[in-house]
C-alpha cells in the first residue's frame, strides 16, 4: 500500500516530469524523498547518509539534463535511491510491499537510466571516460556525468580515470561529492588538499584537479537546490572535461545521520525515532575477540600493526585505534595499498594484521599474487564476509576461497569456532615463514576447543569417526555438517564421519588416506563458490581412487538480493537436501 498518496512524487513518472515544477515544488519533493529514504532504510536496512546528502545534486541533474540521453554514472551507486525514485521506480520507496523490487545499487535490468551494475568504489570516472570515448567515436552528442564521492578518490582507479579524463577534448562532467567522509573518516594527504579548497572557496593554488589538466569549478553548498540547478545549467553541453567540486552534508536533513556519519553510512533496520537497531547486536562477536587478542599482543610487546582499507567499523578497529593509534593504519579505500604496505612492514620485522572484506579484497588480486604470495612474507590477513549471502550481486563474498586458495605460499585457514580462530591467529602472528589468511566466521559465535596450536602442517580434526560416508565441513558450515551427520544417522542409519579440515589450501594426506580406507563417499560443505574451491581440491585428490566425492557450495553465478534460505534451497544446502543427494549417490554406486 502506498503510504503517501498525497506526495508530489506520485506525479513523477520520469525525469521529464520534473521540468514542470517550480523551485518550491522541487524543494518539497526533496523533503518527501528524504522521508522515503528514511522509511525504507529503517524498515529493511540500507545506505542512509549517502542518499540523504546527494538529494539536491540528483534533483538538479534530472531537472537540467535529459536522462537517459544524457547519462549519469554514480560511483558505488549506493547513493542512487533518489535517482531511482525519479526514474520510474518510486513504488519501491512509497509502498513497503514493493521495497524489495529495487536494489540498493544501479541496475540496468531495472531501468534504461542505469548503465552499469556498480557497488564498489572508484570506478565511475573510468567508466565515464570510456563512455565518452565511445560517444566520440560514434560521433554522438550527449552529456556524460560521473558522480564520485570524495572517499572514492582514495582508490587508485579513480586517479587512473582522472589522468585519462584530462586527455579528452570533449564533454565530460565529473562531480566530486565532497562530504568529508568515506564509509569512515577520510584518510590521506588528498583530503588535506580538498580541505584547503573548501577553506579557500576553491581558490587555493594547491588544486589536484587543475594540476592534472582538468577544468575546475567549486560549489560551496551542494545541498542548495537553486545553486545546483544553476551550476548544472552552466556546464551542460560543455566541450571539455570539468570537475565540479560540490560540498554536501552527508546525512543532510536527518540530525542523527548528520551527527554520526559513519554509523549512518549503512544501517541495518532501525527505529526511526530512537535510532536504535531493531535487532540487538549479539553480545559476543568474532571481531571483538580478535581485537582483544591483538591488544594483548601489543601489551606483551609484539610489534602489531593493524591495517584497514577504510572499513574499521566492520572489525571493531576503533577500539584498537583508540588504545594504540601508533599501531593503527587506515589507508582509505585502497586495498592494493593495504596489502603491499603490509608486505613491506612484514619484511621490516613488524607483524601486520590486515583486515579485509572478501568482496573488496578482489581489488587487490595482483598485490596478493605478486607482492604477498611471491615474496612469501609473514603478513596476517583477516577476511570477513566470505559467505554465501543475501546481499547484492556487487557485494557477494563467495569467491575468496577460489581466488586465495590457488596461490602458492599462502596458508588460508577456516576456523569453526572462536577458540580455533584465536589459536590460528596466535600461530599466524608468531610464525615467520608464510602469509596467513584467516576466514573470519560470519555466523553466531560458536565455542568449541581448538585441537591444534601449530598450523605449519595441517592435521584434520576427525570430530566423529564413522564409516561409509565422511562429511568434511569447512568453517562456518561446521554446524551444517553436524546436522547432516545427525540426519544421516536418523534417516539412513549411517554412522558418518565428521571432519574439520581447518585449511582451505593444504591437505592432510594421512587423514585422507584413512577416509579412503574406511568410506565410500566423501562429502564436502563449503560456504563459497564451488569452482576452484575446497571441494574440488578434495575431489582431485580422490580422482584416481575408487572413492566418490560430492561437493556442496555455490555455483558459478552472481546471486542478487536473494534471501539466504532461498539460496540454500537453490543450492541444495539444507540438511534434508544434502542427505537426499547422498542417498541417491549411494544407491547409484
Amino acid at each position: 500500500m502506498n503510504l503517501h498518496p498525497d506526495y508530489l512524487l506520485n506525479d513523477i513518472n520520469e525525469p521529464q516530469d520534473l521540468k514542470q515544477l517550480n523551485l518550491a515544488q522541487l524543494q518539497q519533493l526533496a523533503t518527501e524523498m528524504r522521508q522515503l529514504v528514511l522509511e525504507r532504510d529503517s524498515a529493511i536496512g540500507g545506505h542512509v547518509g549517502p542518499n540523504l546528502g546527494i538529494m539536491e545534486v540528483t534533483l538538479a541533474f534530472h531537472y537540467v539534463f535529459d536522462s537517459p540521453h544524457d547519462k549519469v554514472i554514480w560511483d558505488v551507486s549506493h547513493q542512487s535511491y533518489p535517482h531511482k525514485m525519479l526514474t520510474g521506480r518510486k513504488l519501491g520507496f512509497l509502498d513497503p510491499d514493493h521495497y524489495g523490487d529495487v536494489t540498493g545499487f544501479t541496475a540496468p535490468e531495472e531501468s534504461d537510466h542505469d548503465f552499469f551494475e556498480i557497488g564498489h568504489t572508484s570506478t565511475s570516472v573510468a567508466l565515464a571516460v570510456g563512455m565518452a570515448q565511445a560517444r566520440d567515436m560514434r560521433g554522438k552528442q550527449e552529456n556524460l556525468v560521473a558522480v564520485i564521492g570524495d572517499g572514492s578518490l582514495s582508490g587508485g582507479l579513480a586517479f587512473e580515470g582522472l589522468n585519462n579524463a584530462a586527455k579528452l577534448h570533449s564533454n565530460l562532467i565529473l562531480v566530486v561529492n565532497d562530504n568529508q567522509n568515506s564509509i569512515a573518516s577520510n584518510q590521506g594527504g588528498l583530503y588535506e588538499g580538498l580541505a584547503e579548497l573548501r577553506k579557500t572557496a576553491g581558490q587555493s593554488a594547491n588544486n589536484l584537479f587543475k594540476f592534472m589538466g582538468l577544468d575546475y569549478r567549486y560549489v560551496a553548498d551542494g545541498n542548495d537546490l537553486a545553486t545546483m540547478i544553476e551550476t548544472f545549467r552552466a556546464v551542460k553541453d560543455i566541450d571539455h572535461p570539468i570537475v565540479l567540486h560540490v560540498v554536501t552534508q552527508k546525512g543532510a536533513g536527518y540530525a542523527p545521520a548528520e551527527a554520526a556519519p559513519e554509523r549512518y553510512h549503512w544501517r541495518a533496520p532501525f527505529d526511526l525515532t530512537s535510532g536504535e537497531d531493531r535487532q540487538a547486536a549479539p553480545q559476543e562477536s568474532y571481531s571483538a575477540a580478535i581485537i582483544d587478542e591483538l591488544l594483548q599482543q601489543v601489551e606483551a610487546g609484539v610489534p602489531i600493526a593493524a591495517i584497514t582499507a577504510g572499513i574499521p567499523g566492520a572489525f571493531d578497529l576503533h577500539r584498537f585505534e583508540k588504545q594504540y593509534p601508533a599501531h593503527y593504519f587506515d589507508v582509505g579505500i585502497a586495498e592494493q595499498m593495504s596489502v603491499t604496505s603490509a608486505v613491506a612492514m612484514a619484511q621490516a620485522g613488524i607483524r601486520p594484521v590486515v583486515f579485509e572484506s572478501s568482496t573488496f579484497l578482489q581489488r587487490a588480486y595482483d598485490q596478493l599474487v605478486h607482492d604477498m604470495a611471491l615474496n612469501s612474507v609473514p603478513v596476517v590477513m583477516i577476511v570477513r564476509g566470505g559467505t554465501i549471502s543475501a546481499g547484492s550481486a556487487t557485494h557477494q563474498g563467495s569467491f575468496d576461497i577460489s581466488y586465495l586458495s590457488s596461490l602458492p605460499n599462502i596458508e588460508y585457514l577456516a576456523p569453526t569456532s572462536v577458540e580455533e580462530m584465536l589459536s590460528m591467529l596466535r600461530w599466524a602472528i608468531a610464525q615467520t615463514e608464510v602469509p596467513v589468511v584467516i576466514r573470519q566466521p560470519e555466523k553466531a559465535v560458536l565455542h568449541r576447543p581448538a585441537t591444534q596450536t601449530d598450523y605449519s602442517n595441517i592435521d584434520y580434526e576427525i570430530a566423529h569417526q564413522g564409516s561409509e560416508v565422511a562429511v568434511m565441513a569447512v568453517g562456518d558450515f561446521w554446524t551444517l555438517g553436524e546436522e547432516v551427520v545427525a540426519q544421516l544417522k536418523r534417516k539412513l542409519n549411517i554412522d558418518a564421519s565428521l571432519i574439520n579440515p581447518k585449511s582451505l589450501t593444504n591437505i592432510d594426506r594421512e587423514d585422507l588416506h584413512y577416509l579412503q580406507e574406511q568410506h565410500d563417499l566423501v562429502v564436502t560443505l563449503e560456504d563459497g563458490n564451488l569452482s576452484g574451491g575446497f571441494g574440488e581440491m578434495i575431489a582431485r585428490y580422490f580422482g584416481a581412487t575408487n572413492i566418490k566425492t560430492l561437493n556442496f557450495g555455490a555455483p558459478r553465478e552472481f546471486a542478487d538480493n536473494v534471501p539466504t534460505e532461498v539460496l540454500a534451497e537453490w543450492y541444495h544446502l539444507t540438511p534434508e537436501q544434502i542427505v537426499d543427494d547422498i542417498e541417491r549417490v549411494l544407491h547409484s554406486m
